[in-house]
């Protein structure tokens, strides 16, 4: 899945209070497909040591990540673990035309997903479009307010209706 994060006009650096601190799960933010799973823990050297730990993510980067993961999860694969309403409907749209109608769905659904993600404070703006080079490919452009910041977070990725993504 590929990600572009854009800010308004400052530059903005969000504390690791504001949206926490995680472990990174996914390799790339940028271009994330998939959740590859099996290989989610990344580690690295610590500075001060150089004993190896575990990577982590905070302020903008955790909230990126965690946005990612709940639109490639689809809902209900967690609720053995207590989580029954985490991820998106998006999975439920593989195989289908991409069509109008369907690129409604995809809006709806992830206007779900994003709803559940108490750092997000308000969705400015959501469209979803047919990649003009992929016929199999919606293009879902998001721009919204996360918690404690008044400057727009604009994410862009691509939807693969076929399954499996695109590299």
């Amino acid at each position: 899945m590929y990600l572009a994060i854009e800010r308004g006009a400052s530059n903005v650096v969000f504390s690791s209070d504001e949206f926490g601190v995680d472990l990174r799960l996914l390799g790339n933010l940028q271009f994330q497909n998939d959740r590859a799973r099996g290989s989610d823990l990344f580690t690295r050297k610590r500075p001060e040591t150089g004993q190896t730990d575990l990577q982590t993510l905070s302020g903008n980067e955790n909230l990126v990540q965690a946005l990612l993961l709940r639109f490639l999860t689809p809902v209900g694969e967690l609720a053995q673990l207590g989580h029954p309403d985490y991820g998106s409907r998006l999975s439920e749209l593989i195989g289908e035309l991409n069509n109008e109608t369907n690129r409604n769905r995809a809006k709806m659904y992830v206007l779900q997903a994003l709803a559940a993600e108490a750092r997000v404070q308000e969705v400015v703006q959501l469209t979803v479009v047919q990649n003009q080079a992929i016929r199999d490919e919606m293009d879902i452009s998001v721009t919204l307010k996360a918690i404690d910041s008044d400057t727009p977070l604009n994410l862009v990725f691509p939807f693969f209706l076929q399954g499996g993504g695109q590299p």
